[in-house]
């Protein structure tokens, strides 16, 4: 009973430790975010093609975050 539940908390801080992977992509997408606002207000004609990239890079970003979160219920469910 008691391995079982030493089991159990080991997933748990192993599933918490793979979701650290979705702090990086966090700060990324808001250090994206405030350079798309930056070149916007410096250039706004060019808004629509910096909306676009920066919507198309936070995509390729989050996808990082997905991983970390696949890592982490794997560890919970598979494991």
């Amino acid at each position: 009973m008691i391995e079982g539940s030493l089991e159990q908390g080991l997933k748990a801080i192993g599933a918490g430790l793979a979701m650290v992977g979705a702090l990086g992509p966090g700060i990324g997408i808001g250090l994206l975010a405030n350079g798309a606002m930056n070149a916007i207000g410096r250039n706004p004609d060019t808004a629509g093609t910096v909306q676009t990239n920066m919507i198309l890079a936070i995509v390729f970003t989050e996808a990082i975050a997905i991983y970390a979160l696949v890592v982490a219920l794997v560890i919970l469910f598979v494991l």
